[in-house]
């Protein structure tokens, strides 16, 4: 599913031909630094660097008979080449030029998803801003707790994802590092200044101290750090799909006109997009375990990582783009319906001030355990109501809670009338949420 939908920038580095061409890239500059070393003359240099070029088919077809996909390589490329083919690959093991060019993969994919975050925080700032007053009932245990607003539930979402974008320029820079060290790492056959050179050219750090590959703990770094922003894109996906439940109904995935929802049930326009995204999250956390299994490879190397690497480093990245872009979409396109969260808020006939009676009855001087007491047994009367099919507003139009708490004796001992009717004040719940979007959004 992910292949058919995949982004065409993301994609286009990890086809066959791509690797083979960050192969291709490595090598050059390798050339290019013994040049600049003395080793190979200007000519013979110029020439590699202007016609090495390689073909997929003619790979596949070496292949067959090499077991060997780097020497195939080696041996496509040099058939492009005359007599300068013999300092093709000089010096170098197969690690140099895979790891080296998986690190340009990496890098180039992972700019692309840190491109891709930003986008979503954009779109996410945008409806936070736009929502910033817009009244709902926070839940607790799926149970309505508080009022907060739509907007302070996207701040929350967009601080998360600010967390993950810092960690994502510091994976970068984890991955973001080659090597040209020789068959166990000990630059017998090539000089430190080698390695030094050829990365500089490719715009990588060389690894400080490589045996036969770079350290398979940095991918590990990439996958978790993936794995944890897809998690988190997730936690926004859940929440879209419980927030469009029709006994919620508080915001909608867009509904196109012409779009179907069931083959059976023609009424029905269901969370699909964020029920993908629930699924995309749960393949790319998978990949950080073989990621994590491959750091413990036999003493200087061996090949246990490659295979699985050919499968979720490629879809570890197209994964992650598209459920990235998918979620922006998402988040950009929401309908959202500030009627029926305000209906919701009041669902429960005035419950959700119950913290705000509570905490004004110690300042007059009730224990709390007392105070709790008076509080909790008017908001179980609503429970019972609420229960019974009774509504949650009174004929006087008020909340049924309201109601209960100005008929209780022991509470009006200390509390007044208008004193209690200002613990049913929304903005009160509000007050600061222009301080807390200052924190975030600053």
């Amino acid at each position: 599913m992910v292949e058919r939908y995949a982004r065409k920038e993301m994609s286009d580095h990890w086809t066959q031909q791509a690797r083979y061409a960050a192969w291709l890239e490595v090598e050059k500059a390798a050339v290019k630094a013994w040049n600049k070393l003395g080793l190979i003359p200007d000519e013979d240099c110029k020439k590699i660097v202007k016609n090495a070029t390689f073909s997929v088919e003619r790979i596949e077809e070496i292949e067959a008979v090499t077991k060997h996909d780097l020497i195939a390589f080696n041996t496509s490329v040099s058939e492009s080449l005359g007599a300068e083919s013999r300092w093709f690959h000089y010096g170098m093991t197969s690690s140099d030029a895979v790891d080296t060019g998986v690190a340009l993969q990496m890098r180039d994919s992972l700019k692309i998803v840190i491109k891709d975050v930003k986008m979503l925080m954009k779109s996410i700032k945008k409806r936070a801003k736009e929502h910033k007053m817009t009244l709902m009932v926070g839940r607790s245990h799926g149970i309505h707790g508080e009022p907060i607003t739509f907007g302070l539930t996207l701040a929350v979402w967009y601080d998360e994802m600010k967390r993950h974008l810092k960690n994502l320029k510091e994976t970068l820079k984890v991955i973001s590092v080659g090597q040209i060290s020789g068959a166990m790492g000990n630059f017998a056959h090539a000089p430190l200044e080698l390695e030094e050179y050829a990365m500089k050219e490719l715009g990588l750090k060389p690894e400080p101290c490589s045996n036969q590959v770079v350290h398979r703990d940095r991918y590990a770094r990439l996958a978790t750090a993936l794995a944890m922003m897809a998690s988190t894109v997730e936690k926004f996906a859940v929440q879209v799909r419980h927030l469009q439940r029709t006994e919620v109904y508080e915001c909608e995935e867009f509904f196109a006109k012409g779009q179907k929802g069931s083959s059976a049930m023609p009424h029905k326009r269901n969370p699909i997009l964020t029920e993908n995204i629930t699924g995309l999250a749960r393949t790319i956390r998978a990949y950080a375990a073989p990621a994590m299994e491959n750091v413990a490879l036999w003493h200087e190397r061996d090949i246990s990582h490659s295979s699985n690497e050919r499968f979720w480093l490629p879809d570890a990245f197209i994964t992650t783009d598209f459920m990235l872009h998918r979620m922006n979409s998402v988040i950009a396109n929401l309908t959202v319906m500030p009627e029926n969260m305000m209906k919701n808020l009041n669902l429960t006939g005035g419950l959700v001030f119950s913290q705000r009676v509570l905490l004004e009855l110690p300042i007059k001087g009730v224990s709390r355990e007392d105070a709790y007491k008076i509080v909790q047994r008017n908001a179980m009367k609503v429970w019972e109501e609420i229960q019974q099919g009774k509504p949650s507003i009174n004929k006087k139009g008020e909340s049924i809670y309201l109601g209960h708490l100005l008929a209780d004796k022991e509470l009006r001992k200390s509390l007044s009338e208008k004193q209690i009717r200002e613990c049913f004040n929304f903005d009160y719940y509000t007050k600061n949420v222009d301080a807390i979007f200052k924190r975030v959004f600053k």
